[in-house]
């Protein structure tokens, strides 16, 4: 959607799977997700203020039978990528997520948002503890809202999940799995083993998951 596009503009680009009054539509998530503050030329983003009019039209369009969230993401801003997922949860109508390359970060609660989740096997998700790069107030306070929203988070994803709390909390902690970081990456058997992803699945196991939905 553009800057400046309406939500009915967006509703009516939106693109639709299958016959008129049965559309599935399809929302991606790709590269990093963008919050308050605009990343840099020539890097990838998707925009969280621009797929909140595209959720709230598919919701209340009656060609949209349900919904498709492809992630390949890296992560990005967390309060946006948490308000994005409880945004997704919060439909009332069919939703299936399926993870393509990666689920990274604040991408593992948008991928167990959906009513169902699939992961291809040579996706990935990385599980860290929230961090932030640049300039903090080194103040108990600072420190104390980063325990906080990972409480959060760690809570989201174990709600709309079958994910142990204990478990994922000690992969977000591992310090000798990523070089440059402390957590863990998992692959797509893993990452149903665990209990964050449903199945592992291609595209049409995700249609196909959708169209029983609202059969």
């Amino acid at each position: 959607m553009a800057e400046n596009e309406t939500p009915a503009a967006a509703e009516a680009k939106a693109i639709k799977v299958g016959t008129p009054g049965k559309g599935i539509e399809c929302l991606t998530v790709i590269g990093q997700i963008e919050g308050h503050y605009p990343l840099g030329d020539g890097q990838k983003a998707t925009k969280y203020e621009q797929l909140i009019p595209q959720l709230v039209a598919a919701e209340e369009s009656r060609d949209v039978r349900g919904m498709l969230i492809i992630l390949h993401t890296m992560g990005g801003d967390v309060e946006a990528g948490l308000a994005l997922a409880e945004l997704i949860a919060s439909l009332t109508k069919p939703t299936v997520s399926l993870v393509l390359g990666g689920g990274h970060s604040i991408g593992v609660p948008l991928a167990v948002a959906a009513q169902r989740s699939f992961i291809v096997p040579s996706a990935t998700m990385m599980l860290h503890p929230v961090r932030l790069n640049g300039l903090v107030v080194g103040a108990p306070q600072t420190f104390r809202y980063f325990r906080e929203m990972q409480d959060r988070i760690l809570d989201f994803i174990c709600a709309h999940s079958g994910a142990e709390r204990g478990k994922i909390e000690e992969l977000m902690m591992r310090p000798d799995e990523i070089a440059t970081d402390v957590g863990s990456i998992v692959a797509g058997a893993e990452a149903v083993e665990l209990g964050l992803i449903d199945a592992v699945g291609g595209l049409s196991a995700a249609i196909g998951a959708l169209r029983e939905m609202f059969s």
